[in-house]
């Protein structure tokens, strides 16, 4: 049976988040994991016009964050891992959320002028992706090309 992953997307202020995301999904695809993504509605549109085919996300497999967050705290669903996008107090606290409630294995990407800031204030286990990346992708798009080669390996073990 195949892993899947969840995507967490808050409001898509910064425009770097779009762009990860995707770049995630498609790596996460080609480890074998099936992808979902949840989000805002503002987030899960860019997605959709980014992706307008679906080769990265699918339609399908997107839903409205707060409907993701319920369905996770009544255990009608669950992840094998989950990609919480923070980069505000807002995100910090999806991110907590989904802690508390999941099994699945949890990864905090921190982006944002502020991200050191907003890193020191997660204080519970979870992976850290963190890099001070606004418009530019490319800091966030290094640190998740490392940590793939991990999620591989965790992709195909029992």
């Amino acid at each position: 049976m195949n892993k899947n992953a969840l995507l967490l997307l808050g409001c898509p202020e910064l425009p770097v988040q779009t762009g990860i995301a995707l770049y995630l999904a498609s790596k996460l695809k080609e480890a074998g994991l099936e992808v979902f993504v949840a989000g805002t509605d503002a987030a899960l549109h860019l997605l959709k016009v980014s992706d307008p085919q679906g080769h990265y996300v699918d339609a399908e497999k997107m839903m409205n964050l707060d409907k993701c967050i319920e369905y996770l705290a009544e255990k009608r669903i669950d992840f094998d891992l989950c990609t919480v996008f923070v980069h505000n107090d807002a995100g910090i606290s999806y991110l907590a959320t989904v802690q508390s409630i999941s099994n699945a294995k949890l990864f905090a990407i921190i982006f944002g002028s502020d991200a050191e800031s907003i890193s020191g204030q997660i204080n519970f286990k979870c992976e850290k992706i963190v890099a001070k990346a606004v418009h530019n992708p490319m800091p966030l798009k290094m640190i998740i090309d490392a940590m793939m080669k991990e999620v591989k390996r965790w992709a195909v073990s029992n």
